[in-house]
């Protein structure tokens, strides 16, 4: 099958390309980042630079919370790390963000949780690449709008439509698709629209969808796109992934578990810096609508994104829900041979939901 096999040429080249670079055929790279500190103990001699990755949507609404608040470097300090430099990298889809976590140019990547899975399948056992979850970090729903209204239900999607993804099968969006596809349509359809999907930024595909450009007939997305799409009268919604799969995390937080070993300290501290942002968008939601309306780049205003957040279904947690869920598709369709008993066995030890942070 296309999908199994494509997914594990590109694990087999990302797992070959970090293990050169870590065997020393790049020797020169990995003597540049040591010497940087990458991988130091605790007590930092030198600042630390830390590179996180961030989104586009409202789910990362925690990470720019923690940004813009300087969260994690509060909590460094509080974990004894002083001087600690925070980088943020603004990435689209599991596959770049996977890309960059296997190149070694993240220490924490948030991403959907399908493509944590694989990445932790493949990779699982092998030093120098293995990666280890640290959070969960929010739920909501996925849906897919169309402008095409003879569209009511997947059933009805033809060979000329295209749906927009942030990366083609292995993306949040692409295997949330799969999954609602293999419900709605049967098991053995699960991968019946992947041959219409194309890759997209989500704000690209907004544009596209409102537009009625680029061929685009369909984006499966989350808020704000989801939302902001439906005020257009040319746009209806055919499915929400609650009402088919119920409340999945969707995006997760992981690491380099040889990172986080040598490092303690820095996911302690990433733990901390995310339960304040939460607690931050719990306690005052409109000082957190305000700066995701200030720095997402999205044309969206703070009493839009209010509204957002009141949604029942929109929740940010450190704790991860149905990753098994996941697992069990991912499994079932041929994408991971590994298969973890528990979402436990994924995560780190000091992991919320295992022992305490």
């Amino acid at each position: 099958m296309q999908l199994r096999s494509d997914g594990r040429a590109r694990a087999r080249y990302l797992l070959r390309r970090r293990a050169l670079v870590a065997s020393g055929l790049c020797a020169a790279a990995l003597a540049a980042a040591l010497a940087s500190g990458l991988y130091a103990g605790p007590m930092l001699s030198k600042p630390r630079s830390v590179r996180i990755s961030k989104g586009y949507g409202l789910l990362y609404l925690p990470l720019l919370v923690m940004e813009h608040e300087r969260l994690f470097e509060q909590q460094a300090a509080l974990h004894g790390l002083r001087g600690v430099k925070v980088d943020w990298v603004l990435l689209d889809g599991g596959n770049s963000v996977d890309d960059a976590m296997m190149a070694g140019t993240l220490d924490f990547a948030a991403a959907g949780a399908p493509g944590f899975i694989e990445l932790w399948a493949q990779s699982r056992g092998i030093p120098n690449v293995e990666v280890i979850g640290i959070s969960g970090l929010s739920t909501t729903s996925l849906a897919l709008n169309t402008n095409r209204p003879q569209i009511a239900s997947l059933g009805d999607f033809t060979r000329s439509d295209r749906i927009a993804v942030p990366g083609i099968r292995t993306s949040l969006s692409a295997v949330v698709l799969q999954m609602a596809a293999s419900r709605l349509l049967g098991a053995e359809n699960f991968a019946r629209l992947d041959a219409i999907t194309v890759n997209m930024p989500h704000p690209q595909a907004m544009r596209a969808l409102i537009r009625d450009e680029g061929g685009i007939t369909a984006h499966f997305t989350s808020p704000p796109f989801s939302m902001l799409e439906l005020r257009h009268p040319n746009i209806h919604r055919v499915v929400n992934s609650i009402d088919i799969l119920g409340p999945l995390t969707l995006d997760v937080v992981f690491a380099p578990k040889r990172m986080v070993d040598a490092e303690p300290a820095l996911a302690a501290a990433f733990i901390g810096a995310l339960s304040q942002a939460n607690r931050l968008i719990e306690q005052d939601r409109q000082k957190a609508a305000a700066i995701y309306a200030r720095v997402s780049g999205l044309d969206v205003s703070r009493e839009d994104v209010m509204q957002m957040l009141a949604a029942p279904q929109m929740s940010f947690s450190v704790e991860p829900v149905q990753l098994m869920d996941y697992v069990e598709f991912l499994h079932r369709v041929g994408t991971i041979k590994t298969k973890p008993r528990t979402w436990n066995e994924m995560f780190w030890a000091r992991s919320p939901g295992l022992s305490p942070a």
